[in-house]
């Protein structure tokens, strides 16, 4: 069996799952609680904290436990829009954010909020000119993704931050769900940025569970009203056994992480240069830096992306279209939408999403049932062979 839709979710690593059980079973006291059991539960979790803190060069303070990385996003963009509703109406991001983005700045539009999305170019990347002019004196937040998670864009993060510098009171959010442990974490966690969203179960963690980065000074309101955790910021009982696990998978993950980040390149390279000259194949994920090392988008023409998934699914390697969240709704990749790709190709993509267990001989391997299902693609296509790529 081969995994290619890590960027869907990741399994989780065996020892997070020993850590899981441990915690569950040892130290099952409420950290609320004033008792010992209390106290040894709220040791653990700031414990934890701290350890994610050090790794990512934060403070302890400075992070946050969610459910994932969708009430993450919920929360920074609703939170920030309720905190600094004095101060102004407006919030801008892209044309390419994750659903938890878009419709979080589309639910703020029915309440008065005026929303700008940046376009993107070919690349699915955003231009800072047009930053730069969307800012306004009411401009209360700028939300970018730092890799696009249908085609693995990496945005121009440490540009952004540069413009917001001369604009402090503006709030900096990263989407970096699927930018962790691919060796741009200098750019998330850049000198400039307010919040970053992560989620669990994109690294190994288990799900239902994440964390957000707020820097320390900047003021977000609750969504989550109650008994006042997290700082009276994000009540409800504290996820211990699911926290500590998180804590260790973020360990893991980013030990050695320029060798991991280098093999998923690696493979990413090899399945690339053989597909891309195939004539049914159009690529929208580029084998360069300006593109995150795990995700590989094409599409191959005239063959429905489900088809595809069902097709490499029969011989147990596991693939996805554009995204999981909208892939079961048979909707065209709001990405590829927003490059102006025809509806025509956008449905015939599929996304390869790989972390770091998979390996050089998963590609050769997916390469050759891929030369197997090509011949029957080109029977189902109705596009000539020779017919030159739309992009």
């Amino acid at each position: 069996m081969i995994y290619f839709d890590n960027s869907a979710t990741t399994k989780a690593a065996p020892e997070v799952v020993d850590t899981y059980d441990k915690v569950s079973h040892q130290i099952w006291g409420n950290p609320s609680s004033l008792h010992q059991f209390g106290e040894q539960a709220f040791n653990l979790l700031e414990q934890s904290r701290k350890q994610i803190a050090d790794l990512l060069g934060a403070s302890q303070s400075e992070i946050l436990f969610t459910s994932g990385g969708t009430e993450g996003d919920n929360w920074v963009v609703k939170g920030t829009a309720i905190e600094k509703r004095a101060f102004g109406n407006h919030l801008i991001t892209t044309a390419v954010e994750h659903p938890a983005i878009h419709n979080s700045m589309e639910q703020l539009k029915q309440l008065g909020y005026e929303v700008t999305y940046l376009p993107v170019d070919e690349h699915g990347r955003i231009s800072i000119d047009d930053l730069k002019k969307a800012i306004r004196p009411t401009t209360i937040l700028v939300s970018v993704m730092a890799v696009n998670n249908e085609i693995g864009t990496i945005q121009p993060l440490k540009e952004v931050a540069d413009v917001l510098k001369d604009y402090p009171k503006i709030h900096f959010h990263i989407d970096a769900v699927q930018g962790i442990g691919k060796g741009i974490q200098d750019m998330i966690m850049n000198d400039r940025v307010d919040f970053v969203t992560f989620s669990g179960h994109k690294f190994h963690a288990p799900r239902g569970i994440g964390f957000i980065y707020a820097r320390r000074g900047r003021k977000i309101a609750p969504l989550l009203t109650g008994g006042g955790q997290e700082r009276n910021l994000r009540s409800g009982t504290e996820n211990l056994p699911a926290i500590a696990a998180m804590a260790k998978a973020l360990r893991l993950l980013l030990d050695n992480e320029p060798t991991k980040v280098d093999t998923q390149r690696q493979i990413k390279e090899r399945i690339f240069n053989h597909v891309k000259d195939f004539p049914l194949v159009t690529t929208f994920s580029e084998d360069n830096d300006g593109f995150a090392p795990h995700i590989l988008c094409f599409a191959i023409r005239g063959v429905r992306g489900e088809t595809i998934v069902h097709a490499f699914e029969e011989h147990e390697i596991y693939i996805s279209t554009t995204s999981a969240c909208s892939s079961k709704k048979h909707l065209a990749s709001s990405t590829l939408t927003a490059m102006r790709i025809p509806e025509e190709v956008s449905t015939s993509a599929i996304r390869i999403s790989l972390d770091e267990h998979n390996t050089l001989a998963e590609a050769d391997e997916f390469n050759t049932v891929f030369d197997q299902l090509y011949k029957q693609f080109e029977k189902l296509s109705n596009t000539s062979a020779d017919e030159p790529a739309k992009a």
